[in-house]
């Protein structure tokens, strides 16, 4: 029984993807919405199932197929500026459709579920930051979440003067806007995995996605919870956590508690699975 029971998140979190893709594929009359988020659904929970069996690159595997999916397949063929400034551009539009739906599912309201899950398993910018060699923060967390807000106006701001200004072939700038916004951000998260010997720098300080991913993520459904009665106080969770995210304390109020991305390198180490 208790061994089935490891095999409810998976399947738990397959069918909500499904929900998704059937809801989605129905309303929206075109299969590919389907195919999409079935896709990513099944990526998700190979993901989870591949760490239940204690599959050391499990979160990898996730981050490669749904990161490269939506940044290869999506962004350079398909067209779609899945950025901040693509939500914008289709939120100005009044179409339901790309980044719009993307940002709904998976940055808006799925944090209500999955919390931050999006950074640990799907964001392609940290698909290739976690690659860099420091996964774990050299040093205490700096100040500077304030930036992400100022990244955050600047993609508003960005996307609200093309339309002010009428611009023309607007289509064709969201695409290269795709691609240029892509290289600074890759840019500049290696630049201040460097800087600060903190592979998610870039996360925590520059992000403009974290100001919808964390308000919802405080209320989220699925988080890591500590069992106090194994707990021996170790310290060893908050020393492997790459967002400084106290797991011992189990209120939603504990220290970066809406940083937390699933990645479960708490548990992995915890000496008495006691998270």
């Amino acid at each position: 029984m208790k061994t089935a029971r490891k095999y409810l998140i998976p399947a738990g979190m397959l069918l909500v993807f499904e929900a998704v893709a059937v809801a989605l594929w129905l309303t929206k009359a075109n299969i590919f919405y389907l195919f999409n988020f079935t896709y990513i659904g099944v990526s998700v929970s190979l993901g989870i199932l591949l760490f239940i069996k204690k599959y050391k690159y499990a979160r990898r595997v996730v981050q490669l197929l749904v990161g490269l999916y939506m940044l290869v397949f999506l962004g350079f063929i398909r067209g779609e500026n899945m950025q901040i400034e693509g939500f914008w551009y289709y939120l100005f539009t009044g179409v339901f459709e790309a980044a719009t739906i993307h940002y709904a599912v998976a940055k808006i309201f799925g944090p209500l579920i999955f919390g931050r899950g999006w950074c640990g398993y799907a964001c392609w910018t940290a698909m290739v930051l976690d690659f860099l060699p420091y996964k774990t923060p050299a040093g205490p967390r700096k100040k500077l979440g304030w930036i992400r807000y100022v990244t955050f106006a600047a993609s508003l701001i960005f996307v609200s003067a093309l339309f002010l200004a009428k611009a023309g072939n607007i289509e064709k700038i969201m695409f290269w806007a795709f691609i240029i916004g892509n290289a600074v951000y890759y840019a500049l998260g290696i630049t201040a995995a460097f800087i600060f010997k903190d592979n998610r720098a870039f996360c925590k300080y520059f992000c403009p996605v974290t100001v919808f991913l964390k308000p919802a993520s405080y209320f989220s459904l699925f988080r890591v919870k500590c069992d106090k009665s194994k707990c021996v106080g170790c310290g060893k969770c908050k020393k492997v956590c790459p967002m400084d995210v106290d797991m011992t304390d189990n209120s939603r109020k504990r220290k970066n508690g809406t940083e937390c991305i699933l990645c479960l390198e708490c548990a992995e180490n915890c000496p008495k699975n006691a998270l």
